[in-house]
């Protein structure tokens, strides 16, 4: 069926890019890191949030922190303002992808990552990568959903 047909509006976001039909909006968090290249620090499309990856960067120093405690705390509080700045939190929160630079770091990470979420805990994926931005050892991205947004 035609768009016409169903009676619903295009923009030129879709007609352009091909793009899904469901609204998108950009959310953004002066409480974590900017963005570090042509992305959002997160992404809303109906009632899922598409959260970037985050590094263990202080959003107010610009400092990398040092450690893999230290950068997986720094890491997931990024994760907790970005979500905040959706109105949600950490257990709105369905699944997350870690990506390590040294699978060595899995366990210290792992007991941080445990005082963050609750069970029943998302589903998760961890994969070790030669390298990440800034040189850090953990990045943390997110998918989390809300109910209903009003």
């Amino acid at each position: 069926m035609l768009s016409q047909e169903l009676n619903i509006p295009l923009n030129a976001k879709t007609i352009l890019k091909g793009t899904s039909m469901i609204p998108t909006k950009k959310i953004e968090s002066g409480n974590a890191p900017a963005a570090i290249g042509p992305y959002s620090q997160a992404i809303r499309m109906g009632n899922t949030i598409y959260l970037s990856g985050q590094l263990g960067i202080n959003p107010q120093t610009g400092q990398l922190a040092e450690g893999i405690e230290a950068q997986t705390r720094q890491v997931l509080e990024n994760v907790k303002a970005v979500l905040f700045a959706a109105e949600l939190n950490l257990t709105s929160v369905v699944k997350t992808e870690v990506y390590l630079t040294d699978m060595a770091n899995f366990a210290k990470m792992n007991e941080i990552y445990a005082t963050y979420f609750t069970p029943p805990y998302p589903a998760r994926v961890c994969v070790a990568v030669k390298q990440l931005p800034k040189d850090a050892i953990v990045e943390i991205s997110a998918v989390a959903v809300k109910e209903e947004y009003r």
